[in-house]
């Protein structure tokens, strides 16, 4: 029989794609919907279910509830040689709630259709916790220790800002981590097909920062038949109208310059970030996520007011999601004070830093080598995230993060975008993929996500 990247043979590798395909299911079936509020029916169950998973391969996991139902779980694997630095690999199980009237298949059924894998988190991302929780249980049954710790982190909260979750830990548990130098988690190693020669594959290395706020504005209550010049719905509608439709100025930040770079030499044509019609344009589909990319953005998604048809009220409120770059948080606070104008007050809801780090090191060439094994024409390349993840957190440690959980997307597909539409879903083609995106890509688990696991130890080895 042939070997896998990984040292297991067809054989097992067969095992391991048909249990990934069991663990996504049985995750998507535990409804871990993330209200931002409590009212969900929180992340305990999906905890216990993991720490079962790890426990039945001989490890010692440990649930922590931050509250009523949050919990999450961490587990240390003991390393060859503990004294070198360790690795964490962190994934989330709450997912942002579903309308099952909306979905074509239930979102938290599990349902297999069309070689698909359905459901509410099959791709953000009870896919990727599935597939470390089968790389983890087969390496252990086979009694492969890996040569440096490695901290697995499954985590509460994340869809709501992770205070719950990687926050709490980091906190009030920072010991859980000791010696973790580097993570890796979601949102980064999906590609993007150039041509039948070369297809990239985008590491998360940069994030924006977020400011979640609630915007205010006070005016003068009356009955809705007399005239009113202190109109707080009119005052904070004019001022949202003004923030939704403000063009932030572009801004390249040191990863998104690295990304054009190597995506103008892969496409053969320049890319000019100070001209970003003409770029995004050359772009295609991936421009809808590199675009937030190369600016602050801040956009108005909540509006309330009022109780009754005929009475003015005395107080007007909105949400926005502001995002900003790596570098730029003063300038975008400054630009939203300037275009909100005096009468509104703007306070947080949720905040937290923008990351960036080097697309360099022992890591980054244990990622290049593992997709390089999957993928033969596969060429990692560093991008900056618009949203955030519990990297935020982790970087609280001195923990350098990356995103890089394996996708191999269609070429007309450009990123992983049905995260959290109302047609998500998973499939698995191939001896060596298991959990990808519904429309027909393939992640290679016991494959690249193992040979990752062997390469960033072992540089030197195949297997």
């Amino acid at each position: 029989m042939s070997e896998s990247l990984s040292g297991a043979t067809t054989t097992g590798t067969v095992r391991g794609e048909d249990e990934v395909v069991d663990l996504c299911r049985d995750l998507i079936r535990i409804d871990t919907s993330n209200y931002g509020d409590h009212s969900g029916p929180g992340e305990r169950a999906a905890a216990e279910y993991v720490a079962e998973k790890l426990a039945e391969v001989g490890l010692e996991p440990k649930i922590f509830e931050s509250h009523k139902g949050r919990a999450s779980t961490v587990a240390r694997i003991e390393g060859e040689d503990p004294s070198r630095p360790a690795l964490l690999i962190h994934g989330h199980t709450d997912v942002v709630p579903a309308n099952a009237e909306d979905w074509t298949h239930h979102p938290f059924s599990g349902e297999i259709v069309d070689d698909c894998v359905w459901g509410r988190g099959a791709v953000d991302m009870k896919d990727m916790d599935a597939m470390t929780l089968a790389v983890v249980r087969d390496r252990l049954r086979s009694g492969r220790k890996p040569p440096r710790d490695i901290v697995l982190a499954f985590l509460a909260d994340e869809e709501a800002g992770g205070v719950y979750g990687a926050k709490h830990l980091v906190n009030n548990h920072p010991d859980l981590f000791e010696g973790v130098t580097e993570a890796i988690g979601e949102v980064g190693g999906f590609s993007f097909t150039v041509n039948e020669d070369l297809r990239l594959y985008l590491i998360e290395t940069a994030q924006k920062g977020m400011h979640w706020m609630r915007l205010t504005v006070d005016g003068t209550a009356g009955h809705g038949s007399m005239t009113n010049n202190d109109n707080a719905i009119t005052e904070l509608t004019e001022a949202v109208g003004r923030l939704g439709r403000h063009k932030f100025p572009v801004r390249v930040t040191k990863t998104v310059r690295s990304f054009l770079d190597e995506l103008s030499d892969a496409l053969g044509t320049p890319l000019d970030p100070e001209n970003m019609d003409e770029t995004l344009a050359k772009l295609g589909g991936i421009a809808k996520i590199i675009g937030a990319t190369l600016q602050n953005t801040a956009a108005p998604t909540m509006l309330s007011a009022g109780y009754k048809v005929n009475v003015i009220p005395g107080q007007a409120t909105a949400h926005v999601d502001g995002r900003f770059l790596p570098g730029f948080e003063e300038e975008f606070l400054a630009d939203l004070d300037r275009i909100l104008g005096p009468r509104v007050k703007r306070e947080d809801v949720h905040a937290d830093k923008a990351l960036e780090t080097n697309f360099d090191g022992a890591l980054v060439e244990a990622m290049q080598s593992a997709l390089k094994a999957e993928d033969p024409i596969a060429r990692a390349v560093p991008y900056c995230l618009s949203g955030g993840t519990d990297a935020k957190s982790f970087d609280d440690l001195g923990i350098r993060c990356f995103g890089f959980a394996p996708l191999r997307l269609p070429p007309s597909w450009t990123s992983p975008g049905c995260s959290t539409g109302s047609t998500s879903g998973c499939r698995w083609t191939g001896s060596s993929s298991a959990c990808g995106c519904w429309t027909g890509s393939w992640t290679p688990a016991e494959g690249c996500t193992n040979g990752l696991i062997d390469h960033t130890y072992r540089r030197n080895q195949k297997g």
